[in-house]
């Protein structure tokens, strides 16, 4: 049975990797889905994308270190192409996606973001026919238009109520997902030599360096102290619950369960998203909503049911990413 105890080595009797594993997979999405809810309860504070998103990463700075320490010991140095690679998956997957990531949210509702964001799955599968590494299925066209048909039901609905800025913020939130695709496609090659929680920490401490020099460059650091105490607040927040705690619950449950169950079991972050935005922003529960919903889950899970390497999952094998994004 799925749920019976594994025997060890020793003979002891061991919990089933579903027991843990499963708990670990939902606790993960719903903590990743979080992170929307709580950029949009700081926006009311009247905080900016650029600080908010370096607030996140300064706090999330020491744990990302201390992940890059202790998953680098006994391990080999690092060379040139190892840390140009590094570099430029930190740009990608967590500098840029996040900072458009949080842009868009100034713009759009958290269901429609998360939404958004969910179709990585299928950015990943066109941009790995492109590259020669797959084909399109009947089965993978049909994911395809399914997940779509969704999103965009949702985003005129939105529209509807509130006017053209739900295109740029819609905009600007599928480039956080086309550039976290970026990520996904290019790690595969890096993981195999540096290791998944290694690549996972040096990748967003680069992230974490480029967060605060942008606002450094951008923004006047005395305007630090006109930053509201529920901001900081929730920024420690944002980088501890919704940040650092969901990596690594991901992570584990990778481990027990492998990618394409953890990415099924993280379809559980879009419908946590939407029952949050309602709970503690207000958000409307309409028909439209949860049929978009709906649909853009059976979209991928069409994509992740697909027994091709590059459907199956949402990431390269061992690659240090969430069931759907990221950021």
């Amino acid at each position: 049975m799925s749920g019976a105890a594994t025997p060890s080595a020793a003979g002891v009797a061991q919990p089933h990797p579903l027991r843990t594993g499963l708990p670990l997979a939902f606790a993960g999405a719903i903590a990743f889905s979080g992170k929307a809810i709580i950029v949009k309860l700081a926006y009311r504070h009247g905080v900016d994308a650029v600080t908010l998103i370096m607030l996140r990463m300064l706090f999330a700075l020491p744990f990302f270190l201390l992940l890059s320490w202790w998953a680098g010991r006994g391990k080999p140095a690092l060379g040139l192409r190892d840390w140009l690679s590094i570099v430029g998956l930190g740009f990608s997957g967590y500098y840029l996606a996040s900072l458009l990531d949080f842009m868009g949210l100034a713009y759009i509702s958290a269901s429609l973001e998360r939404l958004i964001l969910y179709l990585g799955p299928t950015i990943v599968l066109v941009m790995s026919v492109l590259l020669g590494r797959q084909r399109f299925t009947p089965r993978a066209v049909l994911a395809m238009l399914v997940s779509y048909a969704g999103t965009l039901l949702v985003f005129g609905g939105e529209m509807n109520l509130q006017g053209a800025h739900t295109v740029l913020g819609g905009l600007l939130v599928f480039g956080s997902a086309i550039s976290y695709a970026c990520y996904l496609v290019a790690s595969g090659e890096v993981v195999k030599r540096v290791g998944s929680l290694r690549l996972t920490g040096l990748a967003s401490t680069v992230a974490c360096g480029l967060c605060i020099a942008h606002f450094l460059v951008t923004r006047p650091i005395g305007g630090l102290a006109e930053v509201q105490p529920a901001v900081l607040w929730l920024s420690v927040l944002n980088a501890t619950a919704c940040t650092v705690a969901p990596v690594l619950m991901t992570m584990m449950a990778i481990e027990r369960l492998g990618p394409t169950l953890t990415a099924q079991a993280g379809m559980i972050g879009p419908m946590s998203t939407i029952f949050m935005g309602i709970a503690l922003l207000g958000e409307s529960f309409t028909p439209v909503l949860l049929l978009g919903t709906a649909l853009v889950l059976s979209g991928v899970w069409i994509v992740t049911r697909s027994r091709t390497p590059a459907a199956a999952t949402v990431a390269p094998p061992g690659a240090p990413a969430e069931p759907t994004v990221e950021r």
